[in-house]
């Protein structure tokens, strides 16, 4: 007998918190971190009597949304209503979308192995969200109702997914993708992205196919979770086959089960419910949506250039490395700021690795983006020419680069005034070389004896010479010189 193989089966629903201002169907602010109770009204708290308005901006959102995914849009969709009990529902109720949702088989592609892999989108419907249960208080569970009625965008895939980090690639390539086109901030630690896994195996075993029962996994939060719990219950759910091989779809049950990141592991929280338990039927209280081709072509003229596009034209077009590229536009702001630079003169060689190592640096320090400085692109052009024509030294840019975040000046008056022009006298070179030699014997004489060596030992001298100087020397007369002088020393 052969050994069995097994091939992970992932589908992914994903919750899109948008970014509106107000609720999907009442005016309330949407506001995360407001006191409880506090952005509430008799609509989304669910009193007798009340009627809800849509919001359409958040239909615009979504539709964006599904024009990016390649989706067909629905010109006719409707609103149901989708009855479930639970304390943060106080309808008992959610109003979602069933049968007719605004976009459905679409597809999106996620970078793979140097190339790209296509995920199909099954569907992608508006609905409104639920509250929090709060468990902080000993003995009783509080409930926040400022999050229902909150609009969510949910995203079905196929199950295309075949491993944890094809599914970790593809949430955030979705993530940076809602983020470049406006319509959510996608931040998770504000619940504004949640995935749910719904995870199976396929199991080959002596010409014979098994598929394990699916368990979805509720309510991700991270990125690391997702590709935790897919990884785990990939695992668990072939040993549960390999010590019962009844344990497969349809004659097992399906599942819900939750994250326990502290163990990394999945618990069992309630059998999962299929579409019949939601007893579906349309929202007598809202008009179904009429999308004419007005409305849809007004979405489509306001598409950007979507992320993997983007990455991949800006690698071809200023030769950088992938991981440069796909630094650079993880943030829309910074790629578009990255572009204005090089349309203002900046060499885009150095103006990537300025922005991959300088800018994105004081960036994070101040927990900021690198478009979100407020430094203007002509100033980050000239910073790079600066470099490029032996004015300054890269080391001294990194100097310059922070103090332009707190004057205007130039970057030009800023080498002047901090003394940072760069050195290209010989005799004050050849004196920082000789300090250097000095300070450091060792160096030297791997350089002249071991050639393995060498290279990185030269190096170091180079850098030696730049931190004596104070980033003013040349490096490249600082490395002739280097050379020159070791060549006339006795290697014995």
């Amino acid at each position: 007998m052969g050994k069995p193989t097994c091939t992970p089966l992932v589908g992914l629903e994903i919750h899109v918190q948008l970014a509106t201002r107000s609720k999907l169907f009442c005016g309330c602010a949407v506001e995360f971190g407001a006191t409880p109770n506090s952005r509430v009204c008799p609509v989304c708290m669910g009193l007798p009597g009340t009627l809800p308005v849509l919001n359409r901006q958040a239909v615009d959102f979504s539709l964006s949304v599904g024009v990016a995914l390649n989706c067909r849009i629905a010109r006719h969709s409707k609103w149901d209503r989708k009855s479930y009990y639970y304390p943060d529902l106080p309808k008992n109720y959610q109003i979602s979308q069933y049968d007719l949702p605004l976009a459905e088989s679409g597809f999106f592609e996620i970078p793979s192995n140097g190339s790209t892999r296509r995920i199909r989108i099954r569907r992608a419907h508006l609905e409104e969200d639920a509250g929090k249960n709060i468990h902080d208080t000993p003995g009783c569970t509080l409930v926040d109702l400022n999050r229902t009625g909150t609009p969510l965008l949910e995203i079905v895939t196929e199950p295309d997914i075949t491993s944890a980090e094809e599914a970790y690639t593809f949430c955030t390539e979705l993530q940076r993708l809602v983020t470049y086109l406006g319509v959510s901030e996608g931040n998770m630690k504000k619940g504004q992205m949640r995935f749910e896994p719904n995870v199976n195996v396929i199991i080959q075993d002596d010409g014979v196919e098994y598929r394990t029962p699916i368990s979805e996994i509720k309510n991700l939060n991270s990125f690391k979770a997702v590709r935790g719990a897919i990884d785990y219950e990939f695992r668990r759910q072939f040993a549960d086959w390999q010590s019962d091989h009844g344990f497969v779809i349809g004659q097992r049950p399906n599942d819900n089960r939750g994250w326990n990141d502290d163990r990394q592991v999945t618990e069992f929280q309630r059998g999962k419910e299929a579409a019949h338990d939601y007893r579906y039927f349309p929202d007598p209280d809202l008009v179904p949506l009429e999308i004419d081709d007005a409305w849809l072509d007004r979405i489509r003229g306001q598409a950007v250039e979507l992320p993997l596009a983007r990455r991949s034209r800006l690698a071809e077009a200023h030769d950088l490395s992938e991981e440069d590229a796909d630094t650079i536009v993880a943030d829309r702001t910074t790629a578009d700021l990255f572009e204005a630079v090089i349309d203002a003169g900046g060499p885009a060689e150095l103006v990537a690795k300025q922005f991959v190592n300088v800018w994105l640096k004081l960036a994070k320090e101040r927990g900021a983006t690198v478009g979100g400085l407020g430094v203007e692109p002509g100033r980050m052009a000239r910073l790079a020419m600066l470099v490029q024509g032996g004015t300054i030294s890269a080391t001294a840019a990194n100097r310059i680069a922070a103090r332009m975040l707190e004057v205007d000046d130039s970057p030009e008056d800023l080498a002047k005034t901090l003394g940072l022009l760069q050195v290209q006298d010989t005799a004050e070179l050849e004196r920082w070389v000789e300090e250097a030699f000095a300070a450091n014997s060792r160096a030297v004489t791997d350089a002249l004896t071991k050639p393995k060596k060498a290279p990185k030992s030269i190096g170091f001298l180079r850098g030696q010479v730049m931190r004596i100087s104070g980033g003013r020397a040349d490096p490249r007369l600082a490395g002739e010189l280097i050379e020159k002088r070791l060549q006339g020393m006795d290697p014995s």
